[in-house]
């Protein structure tokens, strides 16, 4: 819906005195800078306060997988919150939560069969750290604490997840966080020269930095390995050929818990339920949350093997540990009704029947000096801009500070398209739209980034 000039100018008023936006320079808002207000969603596109379209390429944050306006959720929701608006699942249930489990361990692979639901995706990798500091405790192991992660991979902003997280310029600001964290390189290939072209080569470094690692800190101190399927911060790292099924090696010779971190990745980002069976691995635990109901209310999982919940079982062990909202009976409600659709109108199947056009329709903007490297799978795709095509050369903290939020993220939002411009690593353009897009919304796509990415290319 559109607002009144009047309307529209006191809620300006009221967000820039009162709401505190995440991750957001507020200083940038000023008189004559307002902030984007979006007041409707419908299918692949939403309206802001003034009436204007936008194509939302990346489905609001990598969760609104089966589109916007989707009554049948909203009434999940409303008919839940009339017959069972809240009760905990500390030592209680609800059907919702307990049907919903089952049906994501019927969809996990392997024997990830126990769900522990959290509100969010920082919560459920905050949850699989302390249940595998827990576990190797409670198995006689007590030493095995510490986590090995990615270079530039986002986990999250919990103290633990950050601490997970493997980008410093967020972390700074909030030292000393949880020690016992190390970071080893991504599968980022087009930033691996002395690989070549050979990617199994590349592969098989890749996971070989993990096993390095455990050996330096010592794999009897090693609890959890953490992992996204598609690497998201940085712009969308797929694994290399063989590289899950050496890093589970690795992980079983060293007693080391394998977590396949699917906050982005499950539920249909990949054309799979979970990325873990795109990859053709089992994790001894998945963390997951934003397209489990797509986003039409908050809910995460944290899923383990029968192997990693054993212990928790017996006599009076307990895992101290839970949310408040977590399992809430709305969202378990709209969870359900989401995968519904996914079911019914088989999401999963149109990701991999499309996967390969929307990548293709991408890979024409590879004829741009400024774009040197498209990559990802399924929907979930990462553009890198270059200064030098040839070279690889990127662009220095000044210049990446001007092509990106000097210019390409209020560009390409004016003309219609809603994504990601993101520093976080080289710079990159991330398109995650919802997983019911077709052929003419990635060129619709292609042809707003092709404009405003000639139009940076003149300004360089």
């Amino acid at each position: 819906m559109s607002y009144s000039d009047e309307e529209y100018t006191r809620l300006q008023k009221a967000g820039k005195r009162h709401l505190w936006m995440h991750f957001s320079r507020h200083g940038s808002y000023d008189d004559a800078h307002d902030i984007p207000i979006i007041t409707k969603g419908d299918g692949m596109y939403v309206w802001d306060a003034k009436g204007r379209k936008y194509l939302d390429g990346l489905a609001g944050l990598f969760v609104v997988q089966a589109g916007h306006g989707r009554q049948e959720l909203a009434e999940a929701a409303a008919k839940q919150a009339a017959e069972l608006s809240f009760f905990p699942i500390w030592t209680f249930a609800h059907p919702n939560a307990i049907e919903l489990a089952e049906r994501i361990a019927a969809y996990a692979p392997g024997d990830l069969n126990r769900v522990f639901f959290t509100t969010g995706g920082g919560e459920a990798v905050e949850t699989a750290w302390k249940a595998a500091k827990q576990y190797f405790k409670l198995t006689g192991k007590p030493l095995k604490t510490k986590v090995i992660s990615r270079q530039i991979a986002y986990h999250g902003t919990p103290h633990g997840a950050l601490s997970i997280t493997g980008i410093p310029a967020l972390k700074q600001m909030f030292e000393p966080l949880v020690p016992s964290t190390v970071h080893v390189p991504n599968t980022n290939f087009y930033r691996a020269p002395e690989h070549g072209d050979n990617l199994d080569d590349f592969s098989i470094w890749a996971a070989d930095q993990i096993e390095h690692a455990i050996l330096a800190e010592g794999p009897d101190t090693v609890a959890a390995v953490f992992l996204e399927p598609v690497q998201n911060a940085g712009g969308c790292f797929p694994p290399p050929p063989g590289y899950f099924q050496r890093v589970r090696e690795i992980c079983d010779r060293h007693d080391v818990l394998l977590v396949s971190d699917e906050v982005i990745c499950a539920f249909g980002r990949l054309g799979e339920m979970f990325g873990a069976t795109r990859y053709d691995y089992v994790p001894d635990m998945i963390t997951c949350a934003k397209g489990l109901t797509s986003g039409y209310s908050p809910l995460g999982a944290m899923i383990a093997t029968d192997r990693v919940m054993e212990p928790f079982l017996q006599g009076d062990n307990s895992f101290a540990h839970g949310y408040t909202f977590g399992g809430h009976p709305v969202s378990t409600a709209v969870a359900m009704a989401n995968l519904d659709i996914f079911e019914r109108e088989k999401l999963n199947e149109n990701v991999r029947n499309n996967e390969a056009a929307f990548r293709a329709t991408l890979e024409k903007l590879l004829d741009l000096d400024i774009v040197g490297d498209v990559r990802g799978d399924g929907f979930f795709y990462g553009i890198e801009l270059v200064k030098d095509k040839a070279t690889k050369e990127t662009f220095d903290d000044d210049e990446s500070e001007r092509l990106l939020r000097g210019f390409l993220s209020k560009a390409l939002f004016e003309n219609g398209l809603y994504c990601r411009a993101d520093d976080r690593g080289d710079p990159v353009i991330q398109l995650s739209p919802p997983i019911i897009a077709d052929q003419s919304h990635f060129d619709e796509m292609e042809s707003i980034l092709r404009s405003v990415l000639t139009e940076a290319q003149g300004h360089l």
